[in-house]
């Protein structure tokens, strides 16, 4: 199975399928994937306002925020890699499982003054997608970067959507700055920033329940940390990509490298992932 050229609202980019229907589509800009169909529905959310010239941030889908979280730090906000060119890498690519990559060049030095190499490899499978991002270092001095790969899930009304998992783990309220420890089922009726601490001896797991639909959120404990994300009513008609009512149809569950940076020796490299598996009844 070999991708194929495609246009998917204004982005060019790359468009495989399953015989059963599944497919995915990955944009050239920042290898953003920006569709997920998977038994007859689309499982990401992409606002029908995102900004579509090639450079601005596209919102939805999954962005790779790398070299930087949000602006904890001096590097543009999630850094550079989701307004940069991409290339499919076919000599990496097979079947279901396409490779994507970036190197550092004049424009990211002028900002990020480090050598390296990004992989993106995305894999689909019947009712399922994993996407794993790789940091190569090409350089003589050690990278420290923080990142996440930031997934907007579609839902159908976010009143009607928990989500479980991490129960007893630490959790950072960012939008109240409070500590406290995760219940284990979050329900979202205003703005909703957090941040989890995940257990580095196993695959940290969340499941998305809406009515009966059921989604496995996985992510390797290399990442160390999940951030769940909606903008509530208030925050999202401040966003001029955003519908009035675009929060009522979308939740972020990222997985994150936020508080702590990724630490990668010279000719070494780092690699991390976040699986979504729809249960069988979806």
């Amino acid at each position: 199975m070999n991708s194929t050229t495609d246009i998917f609202q204004g982005h060019a980019g790359w468009r495989w399928s399953l015989p059963n229907g599944d497919s995915v589509f990955v944009a050239e800009q920042g290898a953003h994937v920006l569709s997920w169909q998977a038994a007859g529905q689309e499982r990401l959310y992409l606002s029908p306002r995102a900004v579509c010239d090639g450079t601005t941030a596209i919102r939805g889908g999954i962005p790779v925020c790398f070299p930087q979280f949000n602006q904890r730090g001096t590097l543009p906000k999630h850094g550079f890699a989701r307004n940069t060119p991409w290339r499919l890498l076919p000599e990496l690519s097979q079947g279901p499982r396409q490779v994507f990559g970036f190197s550092a060049n004049e424009h990211t030095l002028a900002l990020w003054p480090f050598q390296f190499r990004a992989l993106l490899t995305v894999s689909l499978t019947e009712g399922g997608l994993k996407v794993a991002l790789r940091v190569e270092n090409s350089g003589t001095q050690r990278l420290e970067f923080t990142g996440a790969l930031h997934t907007y899930l579609a839902v159908n009304q976010l009143a009607q959507v928990s989500l479980l998992g991490q129960g007893q783990q630490p959790e950072w309220d960012a939008v109240r700055d409070t500590h406290q420890t995760c219940s284990g089922q979050l329900i979202f009726n205003s703005e909703f920033d957090r941040v989890y601490n995940v257990s580095t001896q196993a695959q940290p797991t969340w499941t998305l329940q809406e009515g009966a639909a059921r989604l496995q959120i996985q992510q390797s404990p290399s990442w160390g940390q999940s951030v769940v994300w909606n903008p509530g009513a208030e925050k999202c008609s401040q966003l001029h990509d955003m519908p009035m009512d675009g929060y009522q149809h979308m939740l972020c569950v990222e997985a994150a490298s936020v508080t702590s940076s990724v630490q990668v020796q010279p000719s070494q490299h780092w690699e991390a992932w976040q699986q979504f598996t729809l249960e069988t009844s979806c």
